[in-house]
């Protein structure tokens, strides 16, 4: 049944890429541009008061269009990603991790790319996914023609740095942000016959902290002011601090060259643009005196900028005080698009089209959910609770010091007991589960399948090189009977599948042998090429990174290998060992070369 299921919305995903004829180009129909930032907190921009940079441009999308001043998002970066692209809450989709697949939502929800792809629009996401890296979760699976990026939830390099495009692994040119904003004005000229909605999922200010000398040089030495919260500015780490505020003058120089190609192509007027962050800052800096950072479901950790600029129908200076959240975005956008938008499911959002036109006023008393890591909170227009009962006035008391439930109990019990009813409904506290989805392998329309070292688990003496599995690889593999890398693998359609594997090893490994093998079929290879390099990254980060560093990886076909379909795993291991070490595994690569027969 999760084949067929599979399968069905694979058929979706591949008829939705032919428009109907009734929905082609449409001159009255406004391009869309969503621009998403990386651990960016709600403070680190010029915008709101921060002293410490200047981010004149993304300042104004704000000038020229609108600022949501109470916008939510989650506490850390996957689920607030799989609620923008479906406004639903990312607790009913199976959210459940930022890694080994528990970054992904559900196949059979409906994105907001389907919705604007299935309108006749051109489709592209550049940067970082975060929501599942194999078919059918793969960003061209679910409504993006065109993909340029990564999947993972971190990147071990800034700089040149290894990528993906529609699947084929390239090799990314200069800093990623610049990179990415570069590809996505690329495909806005190359479609301007049709209307287009870009997804940029930039992501940084996200560690490891790299950024070109001139940013760096601006803030190397800079005295920065701390937050208003004691408890932010005793915890701040000045380089930490001194290198995000870098970064986020990057991307502020890239939403501007961004906006002046729209206004030099003369569509500026007729292109929404959307500017948020996925989460609170990633460090304990200014951040409006507000209470925790990424992570965290207090205020700082959930509140984000969002700034929406569409001339043609958004008046500038327009600032809405009500409370809104990512969730919200999809029907916002469908309904400012003129697009009639059926959902597969019931949404969470709503949209707040009419109050950006100031065509409405602000909605009635509403609450928004969060949850992550055992914690919960709901968020009303006045108040925000924690699951443990306690109650904040945020309107008064930003930083969350004082405890109200004993002033406002009716409050507390209705606010108390909405967050008990949404925690039975969509069952968040659980949800960090281990994981109970296999990795898929093989869809129908997927050219080839990427399994990485992430999504595999290690055993004997193998292991991660870094606890934060996103861009790790397997090192310590001495060819011990017991050592092994293993994949929880679905086979969606068997076949016959041609193996690449990414790899370093030393001179002394040439010779070594290798086996993969799955569900009775085998293949054995030996290798026959070292490629001993020395780790890349520690030469651009500015403060002390935790997660891991990367190689320049070399790819080795080790042959075909048939697979049928069905569920069980896929285990490599080495039946000779020439040297200390067999090898360290990046990833390795699927293709499909024929069928089983």
């Amino acid at each position: 049944m999760h084949r067929i299921n599979l399968l069905l919305l694979g058929f979706a995903t591949l008829c939705s890429l032919a428009a109907p004829s009734w929905v082609s180009a449409q001159s009255d129909r406004p391009n869309v541009v969503v621009i998403l930032s990386d651990d960016q907190g709600w403070g680190d921009l010029s915008l709101h008061g921060n002293p410490n940079l200047r981010t004149p441009n993304i300042d104004a999308l704000a000038r020229d269009g609108a600022e949501l001043d109470h916008f939510y998002v989650c506490a850390v970066c996957s689920p607030t990603r799989a609620e923008f692209l479906t406004g639903r809450y990312h607790t009913r989709m199976g959210v459940y991790s930022t890694s080994t697949g528990g970054e992904r939502f559900n196949a059979d929800e409906q994105t907001v790319a389907e919705v604007f792809q299935q309108a006749g629009y051109a489709t592209a996401a550049f940067g970082k996914w975060h929501s599942g890296m194999q078919y059918p979760y793969h960003p061209n699976a679910r409504g993006f023609a065109e993909y340029y990026g990564f999947c993972s939830g971190h990147w071990g390099n800034y700089f040149d740095p290894m990528l993906e495009h529609n699947g084929e692994i390239v090799q990314g040119n200069g800093f990623i942000v610049d990179d990415l904003t570069n590809r996505a004005i690329e495909f806005m000229d190359g479609h301007r016959d049709q209307p287009f909605f870009v997804y940029l999922p930039l992501n940084t200010p996200h560690s490891p902290m790299q950024v070109p000398d001139p940013y760096w040089e601006r803030f190397a030495d800079k005295e920065i002011v701390p937050d208003p919260a004691p408890a932010n500015a005793k915890a701040q780490k000045l380089m930490h601090t001194r290198a995000a505020l870098a970064m986020c003058e990057n991307i502020d120089d890239n939403v501007g060259r961004l906006i002046r190609y729209l206004e030099e192509r003369g569509i500026a007027e007729d292109t929404i643009v959307v500017y948020f962050s996925d989460n609170g800052p990633n460090g304990a800096r200014f951040n409006g005196g507000m209470r925790g950072r990424k992570g965290s479901t207090f205020e700082g950790g959930l509140r984000s900028p969002c700034l929406v600029r569409y001339p043609r129908e958004i008046a500038g200076g327009t600032k809405l005080a009500g409370v809104a959240g990512a969730i919200d975005l999809l029907p916002t956008l469908a309904e400012l698009a003129g697009i009639e938008h059926k959902p597969r499911k019931p949404l969470d959002g709503v949209s707040i089209a009419p109050r950006l036109r100031g065509n409405a006023d602000e909605l009635p008393d509403r609450l928004l959910f969060s949850a992550w890591n055992q914690k919960a909170s709901v968020r009303s227009e006045r108040f925000r609770m924690q699951v443990d009962g306690s109650l904040y006035e945020i309107a008064v008391d930003p930083g969350e010091t004082i405890d109200v439930r004993g002033k406002y109990p009716d409050v507390a019990a209705r606010l108390g007991g909405a967050l008990d009813e949404w925690i039975r409904e969509t069952q968040p506290i659980s949800s960090r589960s281990p994981r109970s989805r296999p990795i898929t392998l093989g869809h129908p329309q997927e050219r080839q399948t990427q399994l990485p070292a992430r999504d595999a688990e290690p055993h004997g003496g193998v292991a991660r090189s870094n606890r934060f599995p996103n861009c790790t690889y397997m090192t310590q593999w001495t060819g011990a009977p017991e050592d092994q890398i293993t994949w929880d693998v679905e086979v969606i359609e068997g076949g016959n599948f041609e193996v690449t594997m990414y790899y370093a090893c030393p001179k002394e490994s040439v010779g070594s042998e290798l086996e993969l093998s799955f569900r009775g079929q085998r293949l054995t290879t030996t290798i026959d090429v070292p490629n001993n390099v020395p780790q890349i990254g520690r030469e651009h980060d500015r403060v002390e990174r935790q997660e891991g560093y990367v190689k320049d990886w070399r790819p080795m076909t080790l042959g075909i290998i048939g697979m049928e379909e069905g569920r069980g795993t896929l285990a490599l291991r080495a039946t000779k060992a020439t040297g200390p070490e067999v090898a360290e595994m990046r990833l390795l690569l699927f293709r499909r070369v024929s069928p089983i027969r």
